[in-house]
């Protein structure tokens, strides 16, 4: 992820150059372009509203190109100082979960949904969940039912924009009781895509999905761009657009992070009607930028179990006052500045710096206690999301943890590669094979074993 991608498609095209991809057709060039010119005028518009005449620039992942993304560690924390997650505004120390629950979990939130991520609408429409298909089937060894469903978005306050939620859920066959789920946020990818097939020297894994099938549990996936797109030209669009009835965002709207996971929610309200899932042992996950939307999930919907958050980096898990990888600035660029409230953006231009966030991604962990969370990373190919920046945040958010009378990793030592840090409720773990959730995923089911018995 070492690209500042201006849609979903131009990002898969970055990920796999080494792909042999079928030629895209003139007709589907037209379309990226379009969209990258929406795009670039929407970005535009919300510096305009912002008063910002003028942006940092971005991380290269290009060692060699200009402002190239420093791994230097000696250089890494030029802001220090994280805000204390157990003070209140008013200089108060947090002492009681009490005091937590009922005043300073409300003004981190509250922060959060000003300066970060956006607020979601008081008035959000309805869910109404239909069952496409179902069928029995095989999935490796393990004979299961999946279900592919749509969410269709009441649309009735405006009805030129249509939002329907892709969902599929799959279980174990003819199971007699509720059973566990673990819903990733998933990607979609076009039709004309192919993933190169993995080199031979690759270590192979048991897919997750027979893992967790193995276990006697489900899983489901959600396509988040069903309902809103990854680009700066679908904010007038999707859920975010029919919201606003296709108008531009104001400077504290939601950004796709917050809409993304306000559409997982309404999958769980569904799995809650469901009488083959056990709605009280759901988990989260994603990975890159949906390890970003998985972690926004679990922090706002406090009915989600557990989370596995893998590779989120910069605007999730990462701390933003770190120098290393990925940065604001590039979140505040017109390739991803889509994921974030507009108000995020001034954090990219002078004479505002990160120190000047009022709060950092370890309050966003903390905003999931006393909930289990496991985070992923990978070892230098995944260099970009910070691993330590993203382990660095979990130490901070323990704290809280403990006030709630949970444990934390117990160490503040980065630890070596392929170490995992388990014994406790907030967990994280470093793999040998770069930017993917897959080598994590055995260790993630007996860290959720402990919760889901």
């Amino acid at each position: 992820m070492n690209k500042i991608a201006l849609s979903i498609t131009v990002l898969i095209i970055q990920f796999s150059a080494a792909a042999q991809q079928p030629q895209r057709t003139p007709e589907q060039d037209s379309t990226i372009a379009r969209t990258q010119r929406k795009t670039q005028a929407d970005h535009k518009a919300m510096l305009t509203l912002l008063g910002i005449k003028e942006l940092r620039p971005g991380r290269s992942g290009n060692p060699n190109g200009a402002n190239p993304a420093n791994y230097d560690e000696a250089k890494a924390n030029p802001y220090p100082n994280l805000p204390d997650p157990l003070t209140l505004k008013n200089g108060q120390k947090v002492t009681d979960a009490t005091t937590w629950y009922h005043q300073r979990r409300a003004e981190i939130v509250e922060d959060f949904d000003r300066e970060i991520y956006g607020r979601v609408p008081a008035n959000t429409p309805s869910v109404k969940w239909e069952v496409v298909s179902q069928n029995d089937t095989m999935i490796g060894a393990f004979a299961a039912k999946i279900k592919h469903l749509i969410g269709h978005v009441d649309n009735s306050s405006y009805p030129e924009i249509k939002v329907d939620i892709e969902l599929n859920v799959v279980t174990p066959a003819q199971t007699k009781t509720a059973v566990p789920l673990i819903m990733e946020l998933s990607f979609r990818f076009p039709a004309w895509f192919r993933l190169p097939p993995p080199p031979d020297d690759q270590p192979k894994y048991t897919p997750w999905q027979e893992q967790l099938l193995a276990k006697g549990w489900g899983f489901a996936q959600i396509y988040p761009t069903s309902y809103q797109a990854d680009n700066g030209a679908g904010l007038t669009e999707g859920i975010i657009g029919l919201v606003n009835k296709g108008q531009n965002r104001k400077a504290d709207d939601w950004g796709a992070l917050r809409a993304w996971a306000w559409g997982a929610s309404r999958a769980l309200d569904y799995f809650e009607m469901d009488k083959d899932i056990n709605a009280k042992r759901v988990g989260i996950t994603g990975h890159s930028r949906f390890g970003k939307a998985a972690l926004v999930t679990q922090a706002y919907d406090s009915r989600f179990a557990i989370g596995f958050i893998s590779s989120s980096g910069e605007g999730g898990a990462k701390l933003h006052r770190r120098d290393c990888g990925e940065v604001v600035e590039n979140l505040t660029g017109s390739g991803e500045y889509h994921w974030m409230a507009g108000n995020f953006i001034k954090y990219g231009a002078n004479p505002t710096t990160w120190g000047d966030l009022p709060i950092d991604a370890h309050e966003l962990i903390a905003l999931c206690a006393p909930r289990p969370v496991f985070v992923s990373a990978g070892d230098k190919g995944d260099d970009w999301t910070d691993q330590k920046g993203m382990f660095m945040a979990c130490v901070a958010a323990e704290p809280v943890y403990k006030l709630l009378g949970k444990k934390g990793m117990g160490t503040a030592q980065f630890p070596k590669v392929e170490t995992p840090l388990t014994e406790g409720d907030l967990a994280f773990r470093q793999h040998s094979a770069g930017h993917t959730p897959a080598p994590n995923w055995e260790t993630f089911i007996g860290f959720a074993s402990r919760y889901f018995k």
